[in-house]
Parts: structure tokens; C-alpha cells; sequence
């Protein structure tokens, strides 16, 4: 037998989690880092992501209040009240439900970027996460996650010499039963799984011989499930270790199992204080696949919209707090992401469906507060395959991430990433500066004319020098065309053809290395 056949045949074994505090943890292998990275300030600084599984509804959670008579008629069984809003500006609400956020807010503690996705939307669960996790292209299938081909450019290596007296602990620890593929690296999985250590003190035999009377395969075959089994062991240690080397000092977290996602993020607090230098962590929430009964729960929704939108609130509210306490709420950035948003129209069974583009929330110290992105658009005659179109893609944030918070050199990340995308404001003092961030000027905005367009119409931006990418998107949240051109700088003019497309409304998505920018238009034949 092969050492990789044999060894995906014992993976099971080798798998089984880690448990802390009564939650799995699942740990991935450390590796050496690049010189060049060992001493910059970006060394110490933690990730933690936040994965809330099933699809989050974006409209019913960042409300948009500029449009709430629309809002109200295309969800009147599910919408939100508009005194009930908590508002982060006049034409910003969050769901009542979020007033932990909310004060995040206020405290310079939380950035919301509204409309983030992908260009042609994918409705199933199992391949837009698998889209999310490994940074693809919605026509390609990728075998590697982001997360994964970032360790392995930054600690190259693993898992051979590893641990050592250098780099003693997992890379990266994914709280639960399931390991994220969003881990998986390109040469092998970086992915390595905890049990209690006891089970590796089996494996490994205690560094007894093993026995002649076995053939010289099979010894040369458990001599390398002993020495894996060994070095998993090893990463074990420091994981307990750390966990008991500190206490959580918030009285924020809900007592006893009423709050999992708190619960997860109560470990992670406790790794990172009791100083494990894990680079990320993942939790996961579930329940977001709220096709029915979504504001008050029912048959195929056990937890109301609200509900789990109160639940993250107050476990990030809780984990915050408790970082502030332990001295180390500077050195984590947080987020979420979803795999979808739903809808823009409540479908008849008082829920949202399959959708496109969505809200996400970055936590921490180090965010630049306030919200990026325009308010979702919510058509006076909104039909139930009517989407929120993509503003900002997901592999910008990616990117950003990479090169703003973990200090990855530029060229780098475009290869983690497989190309360039443009850059969004994450990280305070990360100098992205973009005439399509700041809008305070009118003559910064985009223009099409005439309205509605039924053959040709004139776009007009200003925008600094470098390469524009133009993208048009049907109410669906479909990417119907693209072009790029080389801009010198300056006011920018370009002719836009629609003959070629259907009529009905459409957004113009205008993307420059240091920004983005939409507009609506209508296509009328």
C-alpha cells in the first residue's frame, strides 16, 4: 500500500476533535514563517472569523431606512419596525436585536461593508461556501481554500520538523466538528485534528519498538502513522496548555449552553490570552436558512431571524469585552461572512429565499468605523427573483486582509488570491484613500444619461489613474457583461451599448484598484 493511499485510509482515526470547555476543537499545523515576516509588527495579529452558516438576510439585518415604504412592501410579514430599528445613521438601522453591535458601533468598534459577493451569484449552500472558502471563480472548481494558500506562503515547511521550539503551536484552530475547507492548502491539508492526547499516546506507542514479527511495509507504514500521530499529540499540548494559562474575565457571555457561537468564541479568547499564537480562528453559527417563518420560527426554522441575529450580538459584544479585559483586544480583527444573502422579496411562506449579495460586519480596535457601500436598492416594483447586486467583491476583502492586517506583500496576495482585486478600507490607518469611498463631492459620482436607455447612453465618472474594471448586473444579481480599460486619471467618459441586452433594471458596478462605486440605470426597448 502507498503511504497517501494508506494514509487516507486511517484519515478517520486521525481526525476525531480535540475537546475544550465541551466543544471540539480541530487544529492545524504550524510551520516555519519567512524571515522576512519574523520580526514585522503584523507578527502577533490574530483573526478570528465568524461563519454564519445558511444564508444571512442582509435586508433584515442592515436596514435600509432611506427606502423603508419599499422596504415594507415587499416584506410586510417580516419586516422590521421602523421605530424598532437601531439607527446607525439616518439611513441605517440595525435589526433591534443587535444592540451589542450597535454600541460596537458607536465605540469606533464595528465597520459594516454592504454588498459584498460575487459577479454571477450561485444559490446552492454547498457551492457558494465552497466559492467563499477557496476564493474561485463561480465556473471553476478550486481544491485548495484562501486561508490554507496564505499559511503556506507565510510558513512554508509543514508539516515536516514541525513542532518546534520555534513555532510550537497549530497555525490556525477551527472550533467544532468540521474542519474548513477554507484551511485546506495546495501541497497537502494543513488541516490536523484533536481528540484528547491520550489517543496519540497510543498511536505513538510511547516510542516503543516496533515488533519484528511484522512485514517491513507494515512496520515502515506505522512508523509513519506513529510519528503523525506523535506530532499531533505535540500540537495538542500547547492548545491545553494555553487553554488553562488564562480565565475569561467578561460577565458579558450567557451562562450555561444558551449562546453556542459565545461559547466558541469564549475558547478562542482563552487560547489567545493564554498566548497560543494560532494566526486564525474560525466559529461557526447556524440556522440562517430562513426560507420560512423567518421572523417568528417555525417548521424548517427553529430559531427566528432575530433570535440568532441577538445571539451574535451578544457573543461578539461578549467576546470584545472580554479581549478589552484581558489586555489583547488590539492584536484581533474580527468578521463574518455568509455563503448568500437572500431575496429582496419575502416569498409566500413568510421567509426570503436563495439571494445574492450581502452586509458583512469587521470587529475589533483596529477597524475603520463606519459603514462602506451604498444601501441596497429596493425597486418600487420589486418581483420575487429580484437580488441584491454585488458592490464590492468577496476577494476584495480577502485581499485587503491579507495585505492591510497580515502584512502579505501585494504580489503575494494576488497569488493566494490567483489575481489582482481592488483594495477596501478594513483596517484603521491602512491609507486606502478613493474618490469612490469618500462621495462628498457630487462631481465624484457617477452619471449615465439618458435614463432609461434604450440603445446607447454616455457614462461619465472622475477617478484616479489605473485600470477600471465596468460591470453590469441584471436585477438578479447575475453579471450580465464586463469590460476593463486603462484610465490616465481625471474625468472618464465611455459609451455603453445595451442592445445586446434584456430590458428591465440594471446596476453599472465600477471597479478601480482603490474603490468601487454603483449605479442603477433602466434598460427600456
Amino acid at each position: 500500500m502507498k503511504r497517501r493511499s494508506f494514509l487516507g485510509s486511517t484519515a478517520t482515526a486521525l481526525s476525531a476533535p480535540f475537546f475544550l470547555h465541551g466543544l471540539a476543537v480541530r487544529a492545524y499545523g504550524r510551520s516555519p514563517v519567512l524571515d522576512a515576516l519574523v520580526a514585522t509588527p503584523c507578527e502577533d495579529r490574530v483573526l478570528v472569523l465568524v461563519q454564519l452558516q445558511g444564508g444571512n438576510d442582509g435586508l433584515n439585518t442592515v436596514i435600509p431606512l432611506d427606502q423603508y415604504s419599499q422596504y415594507l412592501t415587499v416584506r410586510s410579514e417580516i419586516a422590521v419596525a421602523e421605530n424598532d430599528a437601531v439607527r446607525l445613521r439616518e439611513d441605517v438601522g440595525l435589526h433591534p436585536a443587535m444592540t451589542g453591535m450597535a454600541e460596537l458601533f458607536t465605540n469606533g468598534k464595528l465597520r459594516i461593508i454592504q454588498n459584498v459577493g460575487y459577479p454571477v451569484p450561485n444559490f446552492s449552500h454547498f457551492r457558494s461556501t465552497d466559492i467563499w472558502l477557496t476564493a474561485s471563480d463561480e465556473d471553476e472548481t478550486v481544491d485548495s481554500g484562501w486561508m490554507g494558500r496564505y499559511l503556506e506562503r507565510r510558513f512554508e515547511g509543514y508539516p515536516t520538523g514541525f513542532p518546534n521550539a520555534t513555532m510550537p503551536d497549530p497555525l490556525a484552530i477551527h472550533i467544532g466538528t468540521s474542519a474548513s475547507f477554507g484551511l485546506e492548502g495546495t501541497r497537502a491539508s494543513m488541516g490536523m485534528a484533536f481528540s484528547d492526547p491520550s489517543t496519540y499516546y497510543n498511536i505513538s506507542n510511547a516510542g516503543k519498538p516496533i515488533g519484528s514479527s511484522l512485514g517491513q511495509r507494515a512496520q515502515d507504514e506505522l512508523r509513519h502513522i506513529r510519528s503523525v500521530g506523535t506530532q499531533i499529540a505535540n500540537f495538542a499540548a500547547p492548545v491545553k496548555e494555553a487553554s488553562l494559562r488564562a480565565n475569561n474575565k467578561s460577565p458579558l457571555y450567557p451562562e450555561g449552553n444558551s449562546n453556542p457561537l459565545a461559547n466558541q468564541l469564549r475558547i478562542v479568547a482563552r487560547l489567545i490570552a493564554g498566548g497560543l499564537r494560532s494566526k486564525i480562528y474560525i466559529v461557526n453559527q447556524l440556522g440562517y436558512d430562513t426560507h420560512a417563518y423567518q421572523a417568528t420560527g417555525g417548521p424548517g426554522t427553529p430559531y427566528p431571524h432575530g433570535v440568532l441575529l441577538a445571539q451574535l450580538s451578544e457573543a461578539l459584544t461578549a467576546f470584545q469585552d472580554d479581549l478589552r479585559l484581558l489586555g489583547i483586544e488590539d492584536k484581533v480583527l474580527g468578521m463574518t461572512f455568509s455563503e448568500f444573502g437572500r431575496r429582496v422579496v419575502a416569498n409566500g411562506s413568510a421567509g426570503t429565499d436563495h439571494g445574492a449579495a450581502a452586509p458583512m460586519f469587521f470587529f475589533g480596535t483596529t477597524v475603520e468605523p463606519g459603514i462602506l457601500g451604498d444601501n441596497p436598492v429596493i425597486p418600487v416594483d420589486a418581483s420575487p427573483e429580484d437580488n441584491v447586486p454585488m458592490q464590492y467583491d468577496f476577494r476584495s476583502v480577502y485581499r485587503s486582509i491579507l495585505t492591510d492586517w497580515f502584512c502579505l506583500p501585494e504580489a503575494t496576495a494576488r497569488e493566494v488570491l490567483f489575481r489582482e482585486f481592488s483594495r477596501v478600507q478594513i483596517v484603521r490607518g491602512s491609507d486606502v484613500t478613493s474618490v469612490f469611498e469618500n462621495l462628498a463631492n457630487p462631481a465624484w459620482k457617477v452619471s449615465i444619461s439618458p435614463q432609461p436607455v434604450s440603445t446607447t447612453a454616455e457614462i461619465t465618472l472622475v477617478a484616479p489613474s489605473g485600470p477600471i474594471t465596468i460591470s453590469i448586473f441584471d436585477s438578479t444579481g447575475r453579471r450580465l457583461a464586463v469590460t476593463q480599460s486603462e484610465h490616465g486619471g481625471g474625468v472618464f467618459h465611455m459609451t455603453l451599448d445595451v442592445t445586446a441586452l434584456p430590458s428591465g433594471r440594471m446596476t453599472l458596478n465600477v471597479a478601480h484598484s482603490e474603490g468601487v462605486v454603483v449605479h442603477g440605470f433602466i434598460v427600456h426597448k
